[in-house]
């Protein structure tokens, strides 16, 4: 104990912080005395994943236990070292992965440990090699938790986790939420799943880009029907697949009642620091509209309508727009369009990024406007939130709905110049797969283009050349492994856009047309 205190003092002592990228990646710390200057240079939020985490700020009678605590929700604890003298910690899990889901929540829910705000980010150290004699102590611990876990009996006040439970029985579902493309709320899964029995508790936070939730049932039983019920469901028309799983926690542990965890037992949970609670408002605009949940209907597997689907993009703080609950329009009004420039061909190129465009009309009495008729309302949402103050050849274009429900299409032998076209039946609809892996790929317009469908005989320098004649300067080119795909760099938004109106769907040869997609990658 006597060494063990003294060495633990020493270690990190100097600068805490040094540069992300010094040298100490691969290397392995040890914990007694002699080694300790090997501890400099711990790395600051943004270092690289490692599943490793560095805990600072920790109370100072602070135990094992409770920093061991703080892990288990997300995974297998491997291993514990205390810095008493310097209130550090670091906590080692048994996978990358779960490290960064955990570094992940705590950026959005700030921890505490005996009331104190405690600061996680990964250790420049990719595992803790621990001088056994000196950490006995943590390795007992950590034994007796592991035991506690296997055995499935609660440690008194933390939250079990990977404990040996046949999966079924936990009342903890995990949920992942795929296609993504429309803002899914922790009130709309507590709509959903409250129809199985009572919601105790939801934790909701984002892992490998994909919106996740944590959901515990009072009994076991309810968590079973409701995976039977609801796995693989969409909760919107064609989007927000639901893909749930029995989660290997039993008992979840929520700190604060806000827009990213609630635990419905305990309406008294602060909404802790910095995190605004949901707006009374929204939240009040959400029980009226969500009440229609129940509404038996068509309109998908859950039959959400469309007002409570506006409900929701309300409340993610997406729709910055009284008014727009009702949600269903699917006609898009665009002004400010260069009349001298754009067509039909053009608008349903772009508007087709967000969404499976019906029919255009550049209207006849004012060439600069048009209307665009989306598949669904969440479409023409998605559309205008994404395009509205984009440039295109020029112009600062408006996006608003429309108060038409429809695109009337011109009368029978009536020419109006080509200015109405009718895409009903595209073959280019991007969105008509349900499940199609587009909708998890719809990102703001960016200066960075995802291009695939390339045949093998293109080369860099012609795909360079053919988006360089849209007017623009290719930046960056990057081939992905296959060579089917690539990322493509122009010098500004604006070309960007400009290059997929132009290219998208281009034929280049082969019976190849190439797929152009705005990314969220830059090279």
């Amino acid at each position: 104990e006597e060494r063990d205190e003294r060495g633990s003092d020493e270690l990190l002592s100097g600068s805490v912080l040094s540069s992300p990228n010094s040298n100490m990646s691969g290397m392995v710390v040890t914990a007694n005395g002699n080694d300790s200057k090997k501890f400099k240079g711990e790395d600051k939020m943004d270092g690289a994943p490692s599943r490793v985490l560095h805990i600072r700020k920790l109370p100072g009678e602070v135990t094992e236990t409770e920093v061991i605590a703080l892990g288990l929700p997300f995974g297998k604890v491997t291993n514990i070292l205390m810095l008493k003298g310097k209130n550090q910690a670091f906590l080692e899990l048994a996978t990358e992965e779960a490290a960064i889901t955990m570094v992940n929540y705590y950026s959005a829910v700030t921890p505490h440990l005996r009331n104190q705000p405690i600061y996680i980010q990964y250790s420049n150290h990719k595992e803790l090699k621990t001088d056994n004699t000196l950490n006995q102590r943590a390795q007992a611990v950590l034994q007796a938790v592991t035991a506690v876990q296997t055995a499935n009996t609660p440690l008194s006040g933390t939250t079990v986790s990977e404990s040996a439970v046949t999966p079924a029985q936990s009342p903890v579902l995990r949920i992942i939420i795929d296609n993504m493309y429309y803002p899914v709320t922790l009130d709309v899964l507590h709509q959903i799943f409250s129809k199985f029995g009572a919601v105790l508790k939801i934790i909701t936070f984002t892992k490998n880009n994909q919106f996740q939730a944590l959901l515990q049932y009072g009994d076991p039983v309810n968590a079973q029907q409701a995976k039977l019920a609801l796995d693989g469901q969409n909760i919107y028309n064609a989007c927000c697949t639901l893909r749930i799983d029995f989660s290997k926690l039993v008992n979840l542990n929520v700190k604060y009642n806000n827009d990213k965890s609630r635990d419905y037992t305990r309406p008294d949970l602060p909404s802790g620091d910095g995190q605004p609670a949901l707006d009374p408002a929204i939240a009040a605009a959400f029980a009226k509209e969500t009440s229609l949940l129940a509404v038996p209907g068509a309109l998908s597997p859950l039959a959400i309508p469309n007002a409570a689907a506006a409900a929701a993009a309300a409340a993610a703080g997406r729709v910055g727009m009284p008014g727009v609950s009702a949600g269903g329009n699917t006609v898009l009004l665009v002004s400010n369009l260069n009349e001298e420039m754009v067509t039909p061909q053009s608008l349903f190129t772009l508007f087709g990024v967000y969404g499976d465009v019906q029919r255009v009309k550049i209207l006849y009495n004012k060439k600069d406007s048009a209307l665009i008729q989306m598949a669904d309302g969440n479409q023409s949402q998605l559309a205008m939130n994404h395009l509205n103050g984009q440039k295109m050849y020029g112009k600062i274009i408006r996006v608003t709905l429309s108060k038409h429900q429809t695109v009337q299409l011109p009368r029978e032998g009536l020419d109006d110049q080509g200015l109405t076209k009718d895409f009903g039946n595209s073959p280019l609809h991007r969105f008509k797969k349900p499940g199609s892996k587009n909708f998890q790929n719809i990102f703001p317009p960016s200066a960075t283009l995802h291009l695939s469908n390339i045949p093998p005989s293109v080369a860099e320098e012609d795909l360079r050349t053919l988006f360089a004649n849209t007017g623009g300067t290719v930046k960056a080119f990057k081939f992905f492994q296959d060579h089917k795909m690539a990322l493509l760099q122009m010098a500004t938004v604006e070309e960007a856009i400009q290059a997929l109106i132009d290219l998208h769907n281009y034929n280049l040869g082969e019976n190849h047309h190439l797929r152009v997609s705005f990314s969220k990658s830059t090279i």
